[in-house]
Order: structure tokens, then C-alpha cells, then sequence
């Protein structure tokens, strides 16, 4: 007997609809053969699934089991074929009527009890379930919040394979999951960090506000202890808040690695990733077989912050050049290519020096001219032209740290100026690829960025004087928009175009 069921499995991010077939066919010695490019966890779930039939008080079928996962030239990952697969063997041995299994596709882990565990992608899958016209999907309990998200389809938890039976028998009805998504962003949309308790450090907190606005990448220079990691870790509380097709976009990042937080089944906070000075470059902008996300991916919608960014592999950084211009990484192999998103603001922190003191007046720089170069050579030019803000950080005196007085600017009120400049930046960029000012197109930069004469002067002897290169010269224009937006004109000013410019000074201080 035959029996056909719907399924889904993951490739990278993206889940792809798969088709169950299990034939039983009488034969002299039992036997169960699995075909459709399974991997090792695949084909491992025979005997979890066999098992799983038997304790969950089943007749295993005492025949010849052939199960094809179609199609045969997609490869299988992961455990998420054991319940329908152990379904599909019920259903052809007679034991499940296979009316009510054409409704939905199935996913699941199966313990060797019977019991479901949770998957990997729950959101990938639901999201391609509704794409491929399914309208119901059965999942594990601790799977149903995360693939309730997805509206139009109606998602069925199952504690267990005998449940899942009771349930396409039509013995037992169970009911769909509700969707949460607004009780779960009032839940975990809430910040413990703010500027306001970063001392001191106004400049840089002004410079951080319009790196938000805009969502232009910003390196900030200055000793150790000044204050850079702090500032870096604050910068999503001064983000708007995730929209939900952009948590959508994130969480099954997450979900497909299997790192959402237990018990959060949706991102509702802007990912902040700082991943170690000793990544590998597959860690970083994602590889491996199959190819993965990585860090850029992880954070998507979000902030990257590297931290001691000369310390890094020179070679690690600059595979982040194409992904910090296009959005999204490529990982090619042989025979085929995985896309994933890494639309992401870079936050970056350097010492000026191997010390760390070079630019601090209370203590003395003991680095060589030669190490000075070695270190800040593992910058390259073009990575530091694909950074839109360079700012120095020095060091907060004593005075404002000890102070008694109020705190310094809360990142409530930084949050009010970046909405109000994004406020602008949606009416400019309506229906169009760019969303931000940092995003803007050439032809973009020229229309929106027109200067008068005054500022044509002041930008040509700015460049010629820093020797700024093309991508420079348009970086500056689109930080004094920003700039410009924050401030609430219509036009860009000399004062506006003079802070931008004070933003690539650094270019001429500390990388020459």
C-alpha cells in the first residue's frame, strides 16, 4: 500500500516543500530503505522512527519499507522528517486512514518514546507553507509560537506521535496555535541599556544619533576605557522599533540555526552582534556544508559591532566589502549557491595605537612609528572607505565621571531625533530600493544632495586636501543629508557639510 504526505525541509534559510512516499510491499525478510538524498540524521531516523511506531503502541509493519523523499535531486538535512515519515508507515500499513493527512504538511523530531522535539526553521517552514498554497501545518508543541507568526496558516502543536494519530484519525480535534506577535513585542521589545548612563561622551552621542538616522557605519578611535564598547552596546535603544516584516526577516535567521532564545519565539529587539577578534572568515560572513549564516546574517536588521577592529585577520575583514555594499552575502559551491541577508549598520572600535594611548594627553605613547603602521595597516583603504563616520573618543575626565548632576542625554531623546530624520527619509525614498540615506544611488546622491556654490567650495578643497576618494566624496554628501534631516532643512547648509566633512578627518589623522 502507498501512502503520500506533504513536507518541508530547510536548505540555508529557506525551506523547500518535500513529498513523503512510503510503499509497503510483502517480503520475506523485513527490510526499510530510505532514498531521496538523505544525509546522516535522515537516514538515521529508520530506527528512531521504528521505535518511536513500536512505544507508542503501533504495529511495526513486518514488510518491505521503501520511503522516497521527492525530489530526488534535492538533499534532505536535519530530523525533521521522523514524523511524517513514521505517519506515512502507519498510514500505509493500515493503521491511519489517509483522508485528513492531505490537509496539512508535517514536520517534526520524534523521540524514541514517541514524543516530539522541537526543529530547526519552524518560520522558514511556515512561511513556505503558505507560499506553496498549504493552509495547515502540524509542528511540535515548542515550535507552534514561532510558526504561528506567519498569518494564513493554521499551525496544529502534537506532544506526541500517538497525538498526531488521534488528531488525522479525527479522534481528538486540537486547536490551532493563536498568533501572539503583538503581546510578544510588548514583551520583549524593552531595553536595559541606555545612553543616559554613558558619562560625558556628548560628541560622540551626537555622532551616534546621526549614524542611526541615516544607517551609516561608524569606527570610533580612542583609548581604552573611553567609553567606545559602552556607546556601541547602546545604539539599538536609539533604533526604531523592529516592524514586523523585518523581525519576520530576522527571526528565521535564528530559527534556521537554531539559536532563538528559549522561550521567545519572535526577535522583537534589533539583533547586536560582537563576535570575537578571532573569528574565522565562514564565521563571519557564514559557509560551511551546507553553507550557513553567519555573523553579518545573525545581524541583519541590526548592529555588527567589531570590536578592536585592527586586531582582526586583515583577510577576514575584507571579505565584509561586498556584503556591506549589496545587503546580502553569497556563498557559491560547486553545485550550488546559498543567499542570505546581511543588511546590518557596522559599528567598529580601534586604538589609536598597539598601547591604546597615543591620543591620550595623560599618559605616554611608548609605540614605534613601524608598530604604529603595523597595526593600523591591517585596515585596509577600501574598508575604511565603505565607513561613512570616523570620530575620535578620548579619554572622559574625572570631573564628569564623579559628577553628582543630572545625566547626560537619554536615549529617549535620541530616539526622537533619529524617527523624526527617518520620518523624512521614508517620504523620500517612498517604493524605492533605497530606505536610508546611507543606501542612496548615485543619481540618488545627485538629486537629493544638491550643494550651493559655497559648499562646492568647501567640499573640492576638503577632498583635495584629505585626498578622498570617489566613494569618500559621496559618503560625506550623504552624512551632511543626514545631518540635514536631523536638524529639520530642506536644503544642506555650510554647517551641515562642514560636520560631515569633520567625520572623515580621521582619514587624514590616524590612517596615513
Amino acid at each position: 500500500m502507498l501512502a503520500r504526505l506533504k513536507t518541508l525541509t530547510l536548505l540555508g534559510i529557506e525551506a523547500k516543500p518535500v513529498d513523503v512516499e512510503v510503499d509497503i510491499s510483502p517480503a520475506a525478510m523485513p527490510k526499510t530503505i530510505l532514498v531521496g538524498l538523505p544525509d546522516t540524521a535522515v537516514k538515521e531516523s529508520t530506527h528512531r522512527v521504528e521505535r518511536a511506531i513500536v512505544n507508542s503502541g503501533f504495529t511495526r509493519p513486518h514488510d518491505r519499507i521503501v520511503i522516497n523523499l521527492a525530489p530526488g535531486d534535492l538533499p534532505k538535512q536535519a530530523a525533521s522528517f521522523d514524523l511524517p515519515v513514521a505517519l506515512g508507515v502507519l498510514s500505509g500499513s493500515g493503521q491511519l486512514a489517509p483522508d485528513r493527512l492531505e490537509q496539512y504538511a508535517i514536520v517534526g523530531e520524534l523521540a524514541l518514546e514517541g514524543h516530539t522535539r522541537r526543529i530547526k526553521g519552524a518560520l522558514s517552514i511556515a512561511i513556505e507553507a503558505v507560499k506553496c498554497g498549504i493552509t495547515g501545518l502540524v509542528v511540535p508543541r515548542e515550535n507552534a509560537e514561532e510558526a504561528a507568526v506567519v498569518d494564513d496558516l493554521e499551525v496544529i502543536p502534537v506532544d506526541s506521535l500517538a497525538q498526531a494519530v488521534a488528531f488525522f484519525a479525527s479522534e481528538i480535534d486540537i486547536a490551532p496555535q493563536p498568533s501572539r506577535v503583538d503581546e510578544l513585542f510588548d514583551e520583549f521589545s524593552v531595553y536595559d541599556l541606555d545612553f543616559a548612563d554613558v558619562r560625558g561622551q556628548e560628541m560622540a552621542k551626537r555622532a551616534m544619533t546621526l549614524a542611526a538616522a541615516g544607517a551609516h557605519n561608524l569606527l570610533m578611535i580612542g583609548p581604552p576605557g573611553s567609553g567606545k564598547t559602552m556607546l556601541a552596546k547602546r545604539m539599538p535603544t536609539i533604533l526604531p522599533q523592529l516592524t514586523a516584516a523585518e523581525s519576520i526577516e530576522t527571526t528565521r535567521i535564528y530559527s534556521a540555526l537554531g539559536q532563538l532564545p528559549s522561550g521567545q519565539p519572535l526577535l522583537a529587539k534589533r539583533p547586536f552582534r560582537s563576535p570575537h577578534h578571532t573569528i574565522s572568515d565562514a564565521g563571519l560572513v557564514g559557509g560551511g556544508s551546507p553553507p550557513a549564516p553567519g555573523e553579518i546574517s545573525k545581524a541583519h536588521n541590526g548592529i555588527l559591532f567589531l570590536d578592536e577592529l585592527p586586531e582582526f585577520n586583515r583577510k577576514t575583514l575584507e571579505v565584509m566589502r561586498q556584503p556591506l555594499e549589496d545587503g546580502v552575502v553569497t556563498i557559491s559551491r560547486a553545485l550550488s549557491s546559498s543567499q542570505f541577508p546581511s543588511d546590518f549598520m557596522l559599528i567598529a572600535a580601534a586604538n589609536p595605537c598597539p598601547c591604546g594611548y597615543r591620543s591620550d594627553p595623560r599618559r605616554s605613547c611608548n609605540c614605534t612609528p613601524p608598530q604604529i603602521e603595523r597595526y593600523v595597516g591591517k585596515i585596509s583603504g577600501p574598508l575604511l572607505d565603505r565607513v561613512d563616520m570616523h570620530i575620535e573618543v578620548p579619554a572622559v575626565p574625572f570631573d564628569e565621571l564623579s559628577s553628582q548632576s543630572a545625566d547626560g542625554t537619554s536615549s529617549q531623546q535620541m530616539r526622537q531625533d533619529v524617527e523624526r530624520a527617518r520620518q523624512v527619509q521614508a517620504v523620500r525614498f517612498d517604493a524605492k530600493a533605497s530606505r536610508y540615506n546611507a543606501q542612496m544611488t548615485s543619481p540618488e546622491v545627485r538629486k537629493h544632495c544638491a550643494l550651493t556654490s559655497a559648499c562646492q567650495t568647501m567640499l573640492r578643497s576638503s577632498v583635495e586636501e584629505m585626498g578622498l576618494s570617489a566613494r569618500a566624496h559621496d559618503k560625506i554628501l550623504r552624512v551632511a543629508r543626514t545631518i540635514a534631516d536631523v536638524d529639520g532643512s530642506d536644503c544642506i547648509r555650510e554647517e551641515h557639510l562642514a560636520e560631515a566633512i569633520g567625520y572623515r578627518s580621521l582619514d587624514r589623522d590616524f590612517w596615513v
